[in-house]
């Protein structure tokens, strides 16, 4: 019994690291482009108001509401903060900003963002280094998705520092980023993994008179979680091939209040039992979660030259980083599953709190 109190405290302590990380992730969106000579590199940066207003008192009379108004009084701080935070080099050489022009308002997943105009430029056409420190001080958990010419990566605490060889371009780098940014997305995208665990909650477990019991064969265990992941893989693959190409074009709100239903309906369908035989249902929550990957995929764009590359290399890195969670779950289940406090308890326990969680996205998304 001490055993099942210190798995379900971890298991509480970590759902409730995972509602307040789910929250709390801030994101920003470089994008840069360079002219005929690539002596020029011209785009923006976008900023969620949220996070900026943590290092700019953006509510000037303190009403708790941020005015269009507000943000184009603080200009000036705002761009002190675009120069202390963003710098290209080239060749050691840094590389002029300017950050003229017009500010705009674009929203990603209902939040508003602050599009700030950049304009770079640099001495030749070498390779640049591009060095991002924003916000760190605040949120570790803090990234920034740059695409310079369609070559994409992600800026994070510990990678902020990267360097682009725009005229080196190959099939292998491509390749090796996209299929990094598919694995980097399912390791912080925690609605995927709280469907995922809610699926696999149940995998090591049958119903029989009105109840869940062990699975004793082992074998029969991997066979069935291997069909439902089976399922949830041929389903988001299609969904994201198709909404990358632009066959499909969903609404991301939709989709991700769809997602977030998903896990509330995986996670109390363990609770209350309405569907046993999951893989025709894990199939068609796929498909929303396919869509999910694809805007996400969209925020880093596709490499003009490899295109079906950069949409196949992200598929692998999303397979990949589920994997590795179904690597690390699955034994632990299987080991486990025999235990009266784990199908009683610690099964039903965990499945409401992904539930809750999973309800409070609903309602924040809907």
């Amino acid at each position: 019994m001490k055993q099942f109190s210190v798995i379900l405290i971890t298991l509480a302590a970590w759902l409730f690291a995972a509602n307040s990380f789910a929250h709390q992730l801030s994101t920003g969106y470089i994008t840069l482009n360079s002219s005929p000579n690539q002596h020029q590199y011209s785009g923006h940066w976008q900023v969620s108001i949220t996070d900026l207003e943590q290092q700019i008192a953006l509510d000037i009379n303190n009403d708790k509401q941020i005015t269009w108004a507000e943000v184009k009084a603080k200009r000036s701080s705002i761009s002190n903060f675009v120069y202390a935070n963003l710098q290209l080099t080239q060749q050691q050489q840094e590389c002029t900003l300017s950050t003229a022009g017009a500010y705009q308002l674009d929203y990603h997943f209902n939040q508003p963002y602050l599009v700030m105009p950049l304009l770079f430029n640099c001495a030749s056409q070498s390779a640049i280094n591009l060095n991002y420190s924003a916000f760190f001080n605040t949120d570790s958990n803090h990234k920034a998705i740059v695409n310079i010419n369609d070559v994409a990566r992600v800026f994070s605490a510990t990678d902020a520092q990267q360097r682009f060889d725009l005229n080196q371009s190959s099939y292998r780098s491509t390749f090796n980023q996209y299929v990094y940014q598919g694995i980097l997305h399912i390791w912080i995208g925690i609605d995927h993994i709280l469907f995922l665990i809610a699926l696999l909650l149940t995998c090591v477990l049958t119903r029989s008179a009105a109840q869940w019991q062990a699975i004793s064969s082992k074998k029969q265990i991997i066979k069935h979680t291997a069909w439902i992941v089976t399922a949830f893989t041929l389903a988001h693959s299609i969904t994201l091939t198709a909404t990358a190409m632009n066959v499909l074009s969903p609404n991301s709100r939709w989709v991700e209040l769809g997602i977030a239903i998903s896990v509330l309906f995986a996670a109390l369908n363990n609770v209350w039992p309405l569907v046993l035989r999951l893989g025709w249902l894990t199939f068609a929550f796929g498909l929303l979660h396919g869509m999910g990957f694809a805007s996400v995929l969209a925020e880093l764009g596709l490499s003009s030259n490899y295109q079906l590359l950069s949409i196949l290399a992200f598929n692998i890195g999303v397979e990949l980083g589920q994997l590795s969670i179904l690597i690390i779950a699955l034994p632990l289940l299987i080991s486990i599953r025999h235990y009266q406090w784990y199908n009683k308890w610690l099964m039903p326990v965990g499945s409401f709190a992904i539930a809750l969680i999973a309800l409070q996205w609903s309602l924040e998304r809907f």
